[in-house]
């Protein structure tokens, strides 16, 4: 017998009419992959903190033929992140992928570095993806409903090796295990959690890397080109494929993966 997914293999990869909530939509990532769920036809929950920046992204996933809504604020509270899956479920009737797409990077010296900046990196890359899974878990589980998850997490959860980044590797490493473990607990629910790993992309966040007089960005950029096969590094659109691949049913029997797009990176 020939199924379904064989006779039209791209029917896996619909997304219509899905509704998807996206933290951190002004940012390259979030941004990128609010536009292409948009354009195939997904209804779109936005959610950030800068109001001109959000607005922007909402307005090209409309261009595209989206239907979008945004929020003005950030998971900082369980509070925020319950809000976020309220508002979605509210306007679409239900809730059916979240992607955490927001994070932060205060790149510095451990020796240097204020604690103030450690906590506020963690806090943005762990407790908000921890706070929005909580929230939309608990939807979903109370629901009967069964859902996608997919989180940001990056080269440096796997490879320690730079200067200046405890705070971020170490987030990034939390990142890794709350996927794998985040798995293992919906996985009886039918809900699939999975992260992308990318090394260093063009965006707000690496910014930093590309200013001349700063030592450790240039640094860090050297190295990184240095590692990468493909030599260059990443454009928020490398990033899209995997995206809809995890957030559609084509990836229905993957969880608890994360998975590199970082150009050859993590393969030396």
């Amino acid at each position: 017998m020939i199924t379904e997914a064989l006779k039209n293999p791209m029917s896996m990869f619909d997304v219509k009419d899905r509704s998807a909530l996206i933290t951190g939509a002004s940012g390259a990532f979030g941004r990128a992959v609010a536009i292409a769920l948009g354009a195939m036809g997904a209804k779109l929950t936005l959610a950030g903190s800068t109001k001109s920046d959000l607005d922007a992204v909402a307005e090209e996933c409309r261009e595209v033929g989206a239907d979008v809504q945004v929020l003005y604020r950030r998971p900082d509270t369980l509070e925020d992140a319950h809000a976020m899956v309220d508002a979605a479920v509210s306007a679409y009737g239900t809730l059916d992928q979240l992607f955490v797409a927001s994070g932060s990077n205060k790149p510095g010296f451990i020796h240097e570095q204020s604690v103030e900046d450690w906590e506020s990196v963690m806090d943005a890359n762990v407790r908000g993806a921890w706070l929005m899974a909580k929230a939309t878990g608990t939807y979903w589980i109370e629901n009967k409903k069964r859902g996608k998850v997919l989180l940001v997490s990056s080269v440096r959860g796997r490879h320690g090796n730079v200067s200046g980044y405890t705070g971020y590797c170490a987030s990034k490493g939390a990142t890794n295990m709350l996927t794998k473990v985040l798995a293992t607990e919906w996985g009886q629910y039918g809900t699939t959690v999975n992260a992308i790993a990318p090394t260093v992309f063009r965006s707000k966040l690496t910014a930093w890397m590309y200013e001349e007089d700063n030592e450790l960005g240039q640094a860090t950029k050297k190295r990184s080109l240095s590692r990468i096969p493909l030599g260059r590094l990443g454009e928020p659109e490398d990033l899209v494929g995997m995206a809809i691949y995890l957030l559609s049913p084509a990836s229905d029997f993957c969880t608890g993966q994360i998975m590199y797009v970082d150009g050859g990176f993590s393969a030396g």
